[in-house]
């Protein structure tokens, strides 16, 4: 096997609801998270050891030894599964940093996928075992960029509950140009807990069905956001404003909003209405991503 490229997939909190808070300072949550068709790409190669080069609009400063995830998450799989392979990784980033859209999460998510397959690891609950006990010690948003597919994430974020199929719905992203550390978005955070809303049995037969399941909910986080970054209401009031939107709102910890319409061709047309000399802005789809 020379290469494989995988699609590192945005991840969108559709809602999120911080539901207590642990003895250890861990905030627990209750988020039901989808995936887009837009992301990083990643390339992953046979080598003798692990290595990381990345390009891309985000690549400025990102570290390529072990303070990147990619790097920890290969490092760490190698030594539980025992290979004696290596891999080299090339990242090219297009999804804006810090920006609550799980990038470095889903960089990691995508290398460990692609890693298994060019390691021919064993196909089987052992190996996806291995693979998410592996994410799990990474961070809270890994295992369910392993997963790949609409998931409620409770706990830290790290107890996944398969979410119902959902209709491929349009979005528009937008990111203000704001990086918003996650940490100081929860400090900032001033409400009570809001009691876990996941329904295993909710259906999302069309856009309709999910834009009524995600009107009864809403991101806890979004006024701590808006008070660190006031830019994040400017973009929320944008996106209320754009034809076809059926819904906005914050993702994770922000400072990136979305916006949800008909089907892709709808964000296609509201985004391009956007004009903006310093945001980022995206049209693209809830899409389960193809792994190869």
């Amino acid at each position: 096997m020379e290469s494989l490229k995988l699609l590192a997939p945005v991840k969108v909190n559709l809602y999120l609801h911080v539901t207590g808070r642990r003895d250890d300072g861990y905030h627990l949550v209750d988020t039901l998270i989808a995936f887009g068709g837009f992301g990083d790409e990643v390339t992953v190669e046979p080598s003798d050891g692990i290595s990381l080069t990345i390009d891309g609009p985000f690549s400025e400063d990102l570290p390529v030894d072990d303070a990147n995830l990619v790097v920890r998450a290969l490092t760490r799989l190698r030594h539980e599964t025992g290979v004696l392979q290596g891999a080299k990784v090339h990242l090219h980033k297009q999804i804006p940093l810090a920006s609550g859209m799980g990038g470095g999460s889903s960089d990691a998510g995508a290398a460990l996928l692609g890693a298994a397959r060019l390691w021919k690891l064993p196909d089987g609950p052992e190996t996806d075992q291995t693979v998410m006990e592996v994410a799990k010690s990474l961070g809270a948003d890994v295992p369910a960029c392993v997963y790949r597919r609409p998931c409620y994430a409770s706990g830290i974020g790290q107890d996944l509950l398969a979410a119902p199929i959902m209709p491929r719905a349009g979005m528009v992203l937008i990111n203000p140009g704001i990086k918003l550390s996650t940490p100081s978005v929860f400090r900032e955070r001033r409400s009570g807990f809001t009691p876990d809303m996941a329904d295993a049995n909710a259906t999302f037969d069309d856009v309709g069905a999910l834009i009524q399941f995600l009107e009864e909910r809403d991101n806890n986080l979004t006024n701590a956001a808006i008070r660190l970054a006031p830019a994040v209401e400017d973009v929320l009031y944008a996106l209320n404003e754009l034809p076809g939107c059926r819904l906005a709102r914050m993702s994770g910890s922000g400072a990136t909003c979305f916006a949800l319409f008909d089907d892709l061709a709808a964000a296609e047309h509201a985004a391009a209405q956007l004009d903006h000399p310093f945001w980022w802005v995206c049209a693209t789809e809830i899409k389960i991503p193809v792994l190869i």
